[in-house]
């Protein structure tokens, strides 16, 4: 039986058999020994366990941060985007102080040194020394599959802040920004009991989609929806290497978002048959959809998804005058490629179709572009 529960953790979790132990041995209470030998691989097995009891301490006091009195404008932020304490507390949000030094002294006192603050990105090296990577910012705790934090998601709440809006855990020995979806620990069961995953753009999108009922949502962290989150969501939505559900991406209508789908898909295109995108039409993403029009809308929003193959088709033919024959020709060299890109053979005379109804050409032209 250990050894299928170790099984389970490597596939579940992405973690290394050495990893998958120590996950299972600090959840027993079990006391690991390594042996002399291999010291290297030691360090790095004992490392992971260490740069995650730091992120959960971190986690906690940044928590308790968000209830004093210089954060209330990190709970006006939040108040003012419809989240309350409670929302707040289901989502572990808390609040990094403006001091420089006041998480590394917390972690220092637990125990934890500047050498491992440093490789968990938690903290920055000044010329004077370290200090605290995230500082007067909302923050919230990024969690693997299995429930660990790994990371955080900070957004800027002053002025003189010079930073970037959003800033997050920088690439570390438990943090892979490629890998990592925000939300996927509270969506896993969902995801794979309703078999739908729901890709927004940011934080307060997967709140409000979780508050509203749609807890499939999550949010890549700052950076772009690509072929290694396929791999985790393959494992929550492929049964017997059979794509069983369906992945729904938001966007906000505008090309990088289109072509970010279709180029993170065009190497498994099993899930391309099975994408759809939601886009709302006044262009509000679901967390200020949520706060104007409430939780219906939001729902409504993902009700009215179409497949990804006619999103794509469709915004390339919004682009041009499809009134005039030099229009219908120019979007047909363009939107041609699009269908064919669809490697599945029943698909791609469908579309071919398709296209010619809504250029209003015959079929053998656009067939024959495609």
């Amino acid at each position: 039986e250990g050894g299928d529960v170790l099984s389970f953790l490597q596939k579940s979790d992405h973690l290394s058999f050495a990893e998958a132990v120590e996950k299972l041995a600090s959840r027993t209470g079990v006391e690991l020994r390594y042996v002399d030998g291999g010291a290297a691989i030691n360090r790095q097995q004992g490392q992971r366990t260490r740069l995650v009891e730091a992120h959960k301490v971190a986690a906690a006091f940044y928590v308790e941060q968000l209830a004093g009195e210089e954060a209330v404008i990190g709970r006006d932020f939040l108040t003012g985007r419809g989240f309350d304490a409670e929302a707040a507390a289901h989502f572990g949000v808390g609040y990094a102080p403006k001091s420089w030094d006041v998480l590394t002294s917390h972690l220092r006192k637990k125990g934890f040194t500047e050498a491992e603050l440093l490789a968990g990105g938690l903290v920055s090296q000044g010329n004077r020394g370290v200090y605290d990577r995230f500082r007067g910012r909302l923050v919230w705790p990024i969690r693997d599959l299995g429930g660990d934090v790994i990371g955080f998601g900070a957004r800027k709440l002053f002025d003189d802040d010079d930073g970037p809006k959003y800033l997050n855990t920088p690439e570390s020995p438990i943090y892979k920004k490629s890998q990592v979806l925000y939300g996927i620990d509270l969506s896993r069961r969902e995801i794979s009991k309703s078999q739908q995953a729901v890709i927004v753009e940011g934080y307060t999108d997967v709140m409000a989609c979780h508050l509203a009922g749609l807890t499939t949502a999550v949010a890549t962290c700052g950076t772009a929806f690509g072929t290694e989150h396929i791999k985790v969501l393959r494992r929550l939505l492929m049964d017997d290497d059979q794509m069983k559900g369906n992945v729904i991406f938001t966007f906000d209508g505008d090309a990088a978002g289109q072509k970010a789908a279709l180029r993170a898909f065009e190497e498994d295109q099993r899930f391309v048959t099975q994408t759809y995108v939601a886009v709302e039409p006044t262009g509000l993403d679901p967390c200020d959809l949520r706060l104007q029009h409430g939780d219906a809308a939001v729902r409504s929003l993902i009700e009215r998804r179409v497949p990804l193959f006619e999103f794509a088709i469709k915004s390339t033919l919004a682009g041009y005058d499809l009134e005039s024959a030099e229009g219908r020709v120019a979007a047909l060299r363009d939107a041609a490629p699009v269908v064919g890109k669809i490697r599945d053979t029943a698909l791609r005379p469908e579309y071919t179709r398709r296209l010619a109804g809504w250029l209003g050409m015959d079929v053998e032209t656009v067939a024959k572009a495609v």
